[in-house]
């Protein structure tokens, strides 16, 4: 090594010493500076998926409704009909966010919107699937507050609803929160747009914001793992200004439509770096870029600092030299700097100058995911503490007491099922999380049918009869107790909060967290999540559009949960057919399609208890859970279902009491059923599968034929009623009382300091 480029210098930059032989043979010359910090960043994990693409190449990719290939666009893309398609999307901003919960957030946002908006699709809706620490922590109420605040100002500012989406707190993600977010865009046939630098001799442009030093290197800090050193890396955090987004979201919009632009890309991870390249490999070509005339807006910004920042609200576009002054035009009627940096070429190099001079050449191939980058598979191994967790006997957890208690006596919290329920109502995993969306505009651009708080989200597509469903799902602590399963459960889920609202499921897109893929132990987890989610996927016919994958989601002292978070996108090809989890009518019967629950494991109900992670995850039988959704599914098409719930965390008592919990009219329920097994696992369990719909006592002819025609199990459990929850003599609580404890619990505990 030369003493420019030290083996000192290589170990900073995140790459091994065998990746750097292999960039001496690649280039046949050791690197200019500028040229280490390109391959840094495109080889990062977070650039490159070095780690998980050949597990991520095992999952469904294709599907007859899906106009592009998986991984190869900023996002996917899948026919609607008339005319339209909807892009969609989920990515991360874990590591940003849990420096900067504001600015991490909030970029988090903005990288997701310019991911759609630059395939020419508007965005119409987004969502957020965020986790925590334990909310009784000062750190975990700053990171929360923070977080919500970003994603708040930045969509509202933006004038793109967020309509739904998730929130966990564990003690597994205490110092590493994950902040994943989704968009939902929609965008006619004509004017979808690639990302491809194709003609020779067509112009780059440089349009947006300038470049700054912030967020230099934010591919590396996202691919290592969270310390006191990383976290004095603040630099790598970028700062956004939705404003300026807005200005280039309808300039970007109104070229594509004009049919100005040849390719386009947000400059996102990694940069000005990543856009030029992946662009050039996309269409087999080159570029030849000079970053002196990049606008800048900081003074004696070296190459290196260009090519790697990060900057918020920049796009590379290619457009033919005829079409420049057209582009121009656009851009400037917005405010927008639009600079001519370079043109493509055919030699297949990046070749980066400096005012003329060359500071770069690589070949754009070897940067990129599915060309010449690194790749690799990482040994596995079965975690030792599956061995302990699953050897849990729920036979040992006490027996709550029956109703009407025997002893005035000071009692512990589960001492009987109205303790239970009320206490798991009260759970920051399942009380109601209006704290955080009332400060979403959610209804903005007047699109949403159903708003948060439901299973999922529906927005209307205007000019049709259509709607969109949209979830994002995932129980980490299912996945920490079987990765495979808990992967499973997560899309089942997703389908079935899809289903419970109308909705067909279409797709979906993934966001993949985990902890460092170097242990062993992590990348089994990951392997597993992996096979789950393909199998569930091809149950499903619900194809993967594309994601992410964010590693090294650890601290010093622990990884996260594994948490493959599923985003899933549904169709309602008539939006009357929209339905909420609510209840409408006293005297409406109260159904439960599936089975009765005889397991704890894995349930808020076992933590409640425990404090723990014990047991074994619910298992998904993917043949059976697709006939409980099509009854549910065929039953609102018959116009019958008055309301559909999924049973979830919690299980049947709180989803029942979550029915009652509508936000016109609190109304409760009369249940006596039969049961099987112990009754609080039959009302504390979570077992998949399970959809509580409500209907007219004269429709229930209907419901026998569905159930009968795809061989699926019902239960009659009781009537709506007004005021009181009661359940077989066990649970008898009146539901404004157990309503305020669901909906100020978390309020409460941030008040609280």
């Amino acid at each position: 090594m030369s003493s420019l480029i030290t083996k000192e210098i290589v170990s900073e930059h995140g790459l091994s010493q065998e990746e750097y032989d292999r960039i001496l043979q690649i280039l046949g010359r050791e690197p200019t500076i500028t040229e280490l910090g390109i391959f840094s960043v495109m080889w990062s994990e977070h650039a490159s998926y070095k780690n998980s693409i050949l597990q991520l190449k095992t999952l469904p990719r294709t599907g007859k409704a899906l106009l592009t290939k998986t991984g190869e666009e900023n996002a996917g893309v899948v026919d609607i009909g008339e005319g339209l398609a909807v892009a969609f999307k989920i990515e991360s901003h874990n590591h940003p966010s849990a420096l900067e919960p504001y600015q991490g957030a909030a970029t988090g946002v903005g990288g997701i919107l310019r991911d759609i908006f630059t395939m020419g699709a508007r965005p119409i809706a987004s969502l957020n699937s965020l986790r925590f620490g334990n909310l009784d922590k000062n750190h975990v109420k700053h990171l929360l507050k923070g977080v919500v605040k970003g994603i708040a100002d930045y969509g509202n500012c933006m004038g793109v609803p967020t309509v739904a989406g998730e929130i966990y707190f564990s003690d597994s993600y205490e110092g590493n929160p994950l902040i994943n977010v989704m968009t939902v865009g929609i965008v006619k046939h004509e004017n979808l747009a690639t990302a491809s630098a194709k003609g020779p001799g067509n112009f780059v442009l440089y349009v947006g914001s300038t470049t700054g030093r912030d967020g230099i290197h934010g591919c590396t800090f996202a691919s290592v793992e969270l310390s006191e050193e990383s976290a004095e890396k603040r630099t790598s955090v970028q700062v956004g200004d939705p404003f300026m987004e807005k200005l280039l979201l309808e300039a970007t919009l109104k070229v594509i439509e004009k049919n100005l632009v040849v390719g386009i890309q947000d400059m996102g991870a990694a940069g000005l770096t990543c856009s030029s390249s992946e662009m050039s490999a996309k269409a087999n070509t080159g570029m030849d870029i000079d970053v002196a005339l990049v606008p800048q807006r900081e003074k004696g910004m070296t190459s290196y600092e260009i090519m790697l920042s990060e900057s918020q609200e920049r796009m590379l576009l290619v457009v033919k030299s005829e079409n420049f002054e057209k582009v121009a035009k656009v851009f400037k009627k917005w405010d927008l700097n639009i600079v001519k940096i370079g043109e493509v070429t055919d030699d297949k190099m990046l070749r980066v100058r400096e005012n003329k001079k060359v500071v770069a050449e690589i070949p754009a191939k070897c940067l990129v995911l599915g060309g010449d980058a690194p790749v690799y598979k990482r040994e596995t191994k079965y975690p030792d503490y599956l061995e302990k967790t699953h050897k849990f006997n729920p036979d040992t957890i006490p027996l709550p007491l029956p109703l009407p208690l025997p002893l005035p006596l000071p009692l512990p919290f589960h001492s009987n099922h109205n303790k239970i329920l009320i206490n798991l109502l009260s759970c920051p995993n399942i009380a109601s999380k209006n704290y955080v969306y009332q400060q979403y505009d959610y209804m903005v651009r007047i699109n949403t049918i159903i708003e948060p708080g439901s299973d999922a989200a529906v927005c209307r597509v205007k000019g049709t009869n259509k709607a969109l469903a949209m979830t994002t799902d995932c129980n980490g602590r299912y996945c920490y107790l079987d990765p495979y399963e808990g992967a499973k459960g997560a899309v089942a889920e997703a389908a079935r909060n899809i289903v419970c609202s109308g909705g067909k499921p279409l797709a979906i897109t993934n966001c993949l967290n985990f902890g460092n893929p170097y242990k062993k132990e992590v990348y089994w987890t990951f392997v597993e999540a992996i096979r789950g989610m393909g199998d569930a996927c091809k149950a499903f016919d619900t194809p993967v559009t594309g994601g992410n994958v964010s590693f090294y989601n650890e601290t010093e002292k622990s990884a996260v949960y594994p948490t493959p978070t599923i985003g899933m996108l549904g169709l309602l090809e008539n939006r009357k057919f929209a339905t909420t989890q609510f209840f409408k009518d006293a005297g409406d019967l109260i159904i439960l399609l599936g089975d009765n629950c005889d397991e704890i494991g894995g349930s808020e109900y076992l933590m409640l208890i425990k404090n723990k992670a014990l047991g074994n995850s619910p298992k998904v039988d993917l043949d059976y859970e697709k006939r409980v959704q099509k009854v549910c599914y065929d039953a609102i098409r018959a116009g019958i279902v008055k309301s559909a719930h999924d049973c979830s965390e919690g299980g049947l008592s709180v989803a029942i009491a979550e029915c009652g919990f509508s936000p016109e009219n609190l109304l409760g329920a009369e249940i006596n059923f039969e049961m099987k097994y112990r009754p609080d696992f039959e009302l504390f369990g979570e077992s998949h599968s399970r959809i509580i719909i409500s209907i007219e006592p004269d429709n229930i002819s209907i419901i026998k034929k569905l159930t009968k025609k795809h061989k699926v199990n019902f239960i009659i459990l009781g009537s709506v009623i007004k005021d009181y929850l009661r359940i077989n003599d066990l649970i008898n609580v009146k539901v404004d009382e157990i309503f305020s404890r669901w909906h100020s619990s978390i309020e409460k505990r941030l008040i609280n300091r």
